[in-house]
């Protein structure tokens, strides 16, 4: 299983915007196959920087739920949101693996 996290730069004047693409994802990506675990919006601290999280089985899961999402209508819908209302500067994605177990489990 990997994790996948998004890391986003956004415009602080268009935090709303973020939150209403964050929600949109929350019913398109797991519809595509991703296990979403939220987007995080500014809340203290940087008024910038925003995230999204979701587990993927593999690489080759994710290629295949990226061309689901690009062809599923809100998903489209979406990128064009972003597109249109410019709020993301900048958007980073970097896939993790779990390294260790949570804390008790000692399997």
């Amino acid at each position: 299983m990997l994790t996948c996290v998004i890391r986003y730069e956004i415009d602080p004047t268009k935090k709303a915007q973020f939150e209403q693409y964050a929600r949109n994802w929350g019913q398109a990506i797991p519809r595509c196959g991703a296990d979403l675990v939220g987007y995080y919006a500014p809340y203290e601290g940087s008024s910038t920087l925003a995230y999204g999280i979701y587990n993927i089985p593999s690489l080759a899961a994710y290629e295949a739920y990226r061309t689901r999402l690009a062809a599923d209508p809100l998903g489209r819908e979406n990128y064009e949101f972003a597109q249109s209302e410019k709020f993301l500067m900048r958007e980073d994605r970097t896939f993790l693996k779990l390294a260790s177990t949570p804390q008790g489990d000692s399997t």
